[in-house]
């Protein structure tokens, strides 16, 4: 250890500091950056503006800054804000090139304000005017007028991402409820049948599931997050298995086998329990005689490795392929729908695998990252 120290003293000259001055202000930028990104990916608002605001003006070195909507300035930073108004002017002049302005565009009346100039940036996200940035300044060079469009396009770059994260949040949101409603009238038909059946033979049974009824459709149709554990999804499919043993009786076998490890560990809404509706649907119901269905869960590093397998009847692999290509429509319960949430979520890479094959039974696995950018409850 200390040679490497002393190797690190080497690399970084004498003097104890990290790198040449340079290396220095480019070290600040990219921190002061870092602080003002986390409010602007949130989108231009009031509140993201005065969070970020004064980081802006710390990177561009000025006076003043304001960050503005088409209306109204939405927060100001540094001095002379009596400029306000004129920074609401301008903003309503719907710029879509930066704009100088001297004091024969906005007069001021304060005794001794030195503010001379206002450099005008427009905020554009997807070709729409969101806002502005703005400086105020003594005076106006043309390396002030560059840093200020520098730091613009920064700043909309960070609000494209936040609309980005808005579409792809209620991309999810859609999917989800496509989910719920491919799910809900085939289980829930079925589910009430098998409690009717139990309502005059052994009413205490048909309570129990009408409870277990009630548990899982208040989860599967809950409105908010669209992420949970894998604890809360594995009791929910629990419930649901508990109702379709009341369908199949003995012919229906289901072996759980999780790593504690993993049950805390942030997984996508409703990921797991259309895989495990395929499993009795599509590979047992058209089984003769009884079928398993095995659910595992593994603690695998940094990933959670999740797979449900069943004895059923199988399935053509190019059929499931074109399924989750997207080529050909299939009954099967949101198989393509969580293939495409997981690759969304995580990236291509995390899509789902299936291994199938007619009278072979079916094994779908999925990984997930035990942490990931984005992804919490």
């Amino acid at each position: 250890m200390a040679g490497r120290l002393r190797l690190l003293r080497s690399r970084w000259g004498r003097s104890g500091h990290l790198g040449t001055e340079a290396d220095r202000a480019t070290f600040r930028t990219l921190h002061t950056a870092s602080l003002a990104a986390p409010a602007l990916r949130s989108g231009l608002t009031e509140q993201s503006a005065e969070k970020s605001v004064r980081h802006l003006r710390t990177l561009l070195g000025t006076p003043s800054v304001a960050l503005t909507d088409v209306q109204e300035v939405l927060a100001w930073d540094g001095d002379y804000e009596h400029h306000r108004d004129h920074a609401s002017g301008f903003a309503r002049a719907t710029p879509e090139v930066t704009m100088i302005h001297d004091r024969h565009h906005f007069p001021c009346s304060e005794p001794g304000c030195p503010v001379d100039s206002a450099v005008v940036c427009p905020l554009a996200v997807d070709g729409t005017l969101v806002g502005t940035l703005q400086v105020f300044a003594p005076r106006v060079s043309a390396g002030l007028v560059r840093a200020a469009e520098e730091v613009a396009a920064w700043v909309t770059s960070q609000l494209e991402l936040a609309e980005l994260d808005a579409s792809r949040t209620l991309l999810m949101e859609a999917e989800v409820r496509a989910l719920r409603a491919q799910i809900s009238p085939h289980f829930i038909y079925n589910s009430l049948n098998a409690i009717a059946s139990f309502v005059r033979t052994d009413p205490e049974h048909a309570r129990e599931l009408l409870l277990e009824f009630a548990d899982f459709t208040r989860y599967s149709f809950r409105r908010h997050g669209e992420f949970t554990t894998l604890a809360e999804e594995l009791r929910s499919i629990e419930r649901y298995l508990v109702l379709e043993k009341a369908r199949f009786g003995e012919r229906l076998n289901v072996t759980l086998r999780v790593a504690p490890e993993v049950l805390p560990v942030t997984v996508p809404f409703l990921c797991l329990q259309p895989l495990v509706e395929n499993a009795v649907r599509h590979g047992l119901e058209a089984k003769a005689g009884p079928g398993s269905v095995e659910i595992v869960a593994e603690d695998h590093d940094r990933e959670a490795v999740i797979w449900v397998e069943d004895d059923g009847v199988g399935e053509d692999p190019d059929k499931v392929r074109r399924v989750l290509a997207g080529e050909l429509h299939s009954d099967s319960v949101g198989l393509a729908n969580v293939d495409a949430r997981l690759r969304t979520t995580y990236g291509d890479e995390y899509g789902l695998v299936v291994e199938t094959a007619a009278g072979a039974g079916t094994r779908v696995t999925l990984r997930v990252p035990k942490f990931a950018a984005g992804v919490h409850l």
